[in-house]
C-alpha cells in the first residue's frame, strides 16, 4: 500500500491531513474530521485545525501568565521550581511520547495538555480550594471549566467573536479530560468518555506532577533520598540506579532516577492502554467514546504505585510545615482580596467593572481573581492593606 507523498515540500493542508489518514491508529481523531469551530474560519494553508489551535493556545495571553503561577512551591523559593507553565510543558512533552507511540493525534493532544491549566488560579491548588469555598453559594470554582472559559468567552483574539474559537474536539479535551474534576457542560458529552487524546492528557498530567513534585520536593531538600525507602518501589528504582552509576555525584543519581521513573510511567501507559485497546477490539474514535470506562489506563500495579505515590507526596510534601506556611499565607491573601473586591468593586479595574452588568459581580469576581499571577495577587494585597 502506497502512502501519501512525503517527498512534495512545503506540505499543505490537505497533504498534512493525508498523511494523518494514513499514519494514524483508526481510533485516534483526525483533523480533517473535526465537528469544526463556532464560528466558521477559511482553513490555514500550510496547518491542520489542530496544529492552529495549538499555536493560538501558545500565543494566548493566559498561557503567558502560566509562567507566574505556582505549581506546588512559589517562585520566590527559588528558580528551580516547577511552575504551573513547566508543569504545562511538561504534561505536552508525555502526551506527545504517548500519543506517537499508540498513533494518536499528536497535535490534538498537544493542544488539549497546552490549554487544560489555563483557568487555575495562583497559588496553585490552595487558591482553588480557597476560590472554591468562597463561591460555595454560585456553584464553586473549578479550574477545568474556567480553562473552558478561558479559551471561550476571556480571551480576546477577535474583534468579532469571544475566546480563541478553538475547535470542538480540543474544548472537549479541555472539558472532559479531568476524571475527578469534568465541569458539567453538556454540549461536550459526546458519549460515555471523551476521546482517547484527551484521556492521555490526564494521565500525562499525572504522570507529570508526581514525577516534577518529588524532583523538587528531594532538591529543596523537604525530602531526605533515605525517605524513599518509605515506598518500596520507588527505594528499587533508585538503588537499582545508583548500583549502575556507582561513582555518580549525589545530584547526577538523583537525575537518574527520576529518568528511570518517569521511563517507568510512560512505557506502562502506552503497554496498558495498548493492551486495552487491543483487548477490546478499538477502531474507531466511536467506539472509544462508546466505551463504558476509560482506555487510557495504567497497569493494575503501576496504578497502586502512583496511588500510593500520591499519598506518600500528601504526607511528606504537600503537608510539610514549610509547605503548608506559605499555603496558610497565601489562602489569607486570597480571602481578603476577594472580600475587599466584591465589598468595594470600584477598586476593580475599569475594564472588570464595565463587565459587571453584563456578568455579574461575583462572575466578574471569579475571572479576575483566577487569572492573577501569584506575584500580582501579593501586590494587590500589599498595596490595599499594607501602604
Amino acid at each position: 500500500m502506497r502512502g501519501p507523498n512525503h517527498e512534495s515540500f512545503p506540505r499543505t493542508r490537505a497533504q498534512l491531513e493525508e498523511i494523518e489518514d494514513f499514519t494514524l491508529a483508526p481510533y485516534a481523531i483526525r483533523a480533517g474530521r473535526s465537528h469544526g469551530r463556532d464560528v466558521e474560519e477559511q482553513p490555514a494553508a500550510m496547518r491542520t485545525e489542530f496544529q492552529r489551535d495549538r499555536d493560538r493556545i501558545l500565543h494566548c495571553a493566559a498561557f503567558r501568565r502560566l509562567e507566574y503561577k505556582t505549581q506546588v512551591f512559589v517562585t520566590h523559593e527559588g528558580d528551580y521550581f516547577r511552575t504551573r507553565l513547566t508543569h504545562t510543558l511538561e504534561v505536552a512533552q508525555i502526551a506527545r511520547s504517548i500519543a506517537r507511540t499508540l498513533g494518536l493525534n499528536s497535535d490534538l493532544i498537544e493542544a488539549i495538555s497546552l490549554a487544560h491549566d489555563l483557568g487555575h488560579t495562583p497559588f496553585g491548588h490552595t487558591g482553588e480550594s480557597v476560590l472554591n469555598e468562597l463561591l460555595a453559594g454560585e456553584g464553586g470554582f473549578e479550574h477545568n471549566a474556567q480553562s473552558l472559559r478561558v479559551v471561550e468567552v476571556l480571551e480576546e483574539r477577535f474583534c468579532d467573536r469571544p475566546g480563541l474559537n478553538l475547535t470542538w474536539e480540543v474544548r472537549e479535551g479541555i472539558a472532559r479530560h479531568s476524571k475527578s474534576n469534568t465541569p458539567a457542560v453538556t454540549r461536550y458529552v459526546n458519549g460515555n468518555q471523551p476521546s482517547l487524546e484527551a484521556q492521555v492528557a490526564d494521565l500525562a498530567d499525572e504522570i507529570a506532577y508526581n514525577h516534577h513534585d518529588l524532583d523538587d520536593a528531594l532538591g529543596m531538600g523537604l525530602l531526605p533520598v533515605d525517605a524513599l525507602r518509605d515506598v518500596g518501589w520507588l527505594w528499587e528504582i533508585w538503588r537499582t540506579e545508583a548500583e549502575r552509576f556507582p561513582d555518580s555525584s549525589p545530584r547526577h543519581r538523583q537525575n537518574r532516577f527520576l529518568g528511570a521513573l518517569i521511563e517507568t510511567m510512560i512505557d506502562d501507559t502506552i503497554e496498558a492502554t495498548a493492551d486495552e485497546l487491543n483487548r477490546n477490539g478499538i477502531d474507531s474514535p466511536e467506539a472509544v467514546l462508546a466505551f463504558p470506562r476509560r482506555l487510557a489506563v495504567f497497569s493494575p500495579a503501576v496504578r497502586v504505585h502512583q496511588d500510593g505515590l500520591r499519598k506518600f507526596l500528601l504526607e511528606r510534601v504537600y503537608h510539610h510545615p514549610r509547605t503548608l506556611k506559605m499555603q496558610y499565607k497565601a489562602a489569607g491573601f486570597f480571602k481578603k482580596l476577594f472580600e475587599l473586591y466584591r465589598e468595594q468593586p470600584d477598586l476593580l479595574p475599569v475594564e472588570c467593572q464595565a463587565m459587571i452588568g453584563k456578568w455579574g459581580l461575583m462572575r466578574v469576581l471569579t475571572d479576575y481573581l483566577s487569572g492573577m499571577t501569584d506575584r500580582m495577587c501579593m501586590e494587590q494585597y500589599k498595596e490595599h492593606f499594607e501602604s
